[in-house]
């Protein structure tokens, strides 16, 4: 168990509202981190991105930075602009 992994577990051991929230927060974080290194790996920029879907750098910011709420299209389109797919699963 990694330095982080044994503060966030002992966080939420001493702050119920930390524990509450923590995790939907980071899978929030962690679907526009996943994006914006695939984006970055395919050597494109925000700004390559937003003329591929046809709309706003500060559009596909928000997608990256604050993950909340996404269409499930909009991922896609997303995935298929970097020539990747999107692949789901409920585990």
């Amino acid at each position: 168990m990694s330095d982080l992994d044994k503060y966030i577990k002992k966080r939420k051991e001493k702050d119920l509202e930390f524990a509450k929230n923590f995790d939907t927060g980071y899978e929030e974080f962690k679907i526009g981190e996943i994006l914006k290194q695939a984006r970055i790996e395919a050597g494109l920029t925000q700004e390559d991105i937003a003329t591929i879907l046809k709309t706003k750098k500060s559009a596909i910011s928000r997608i990256e930075n604050h993950a909340k709420d996404i269409k499930l299209s909009t991922l896609e389109n997303f995935a298929n602009s970097i020539g990747r797919k999107l692949k789901i699963s409920i585990v």
